[in-house]
């Protein structure tokens, strides 16, 4: 199963926000699971690094995105998805068209986000992280 990560679970696994932590860190392990395939983008990446840095400082901020970028597939987010993105009318959080024509164009079989109303458009499932693991997908 090919699942896509936003953003949201990157940061709450780099802060250790709990309660969401206890969820989004088995999400990320998942990528350790031969039954799936994680893709995350650039961008989600981008975000998760910013919000690490203000709580970890640049280095370890760094060193964190390090480890994530070698566990999860990177998703390619270039003009085809920022051309889907502007061309789809039901898209208006244009940073969550990019994300879901990632998710797309990865052939994607679900959208992994705390924020599951922001992809109100999506054709692809979306959950949240406690759901899909309450769901048991593997």
């Amino acid at each position: 199963m090919k699942i896509f990560l936003d953003a949201n679970i990157l940061v709450s696994v780099l802060n250790k926000e709990y309660p969401l932590f206890t969820w989004s860190a088995r999400i990320v392990s998942l990528a350790d699971n031969k039954k799936f395939v994680v893709y995350t983008s650039p961008i989600c990446l981008a975000i998760a690094f910013y919000f690490a840095e203000k709580k970890s400082g640049t280095r370890m901020a760094k060193n964190k995105i390090e480890i994530l970028a070698g566990k999860l597939l990177i998703a390619e987010v270039g003009k085809n998805e920022v051309l889907q993105s502007l061309q789809n009318k039901k898209v208006n959080d244009f940073e969550d068209g990019l994300e879901y024509y990632a998710a797309v164009n990865c052939k994607c079989d679900a959208i992994i986000s705390e924020n599951v109303d922001d992809f109100y458009f999506s054709s692809i499932p979306v959950f949240n992280s406690r759901t899909f693991i309450e769901r048991n997908f593997f």
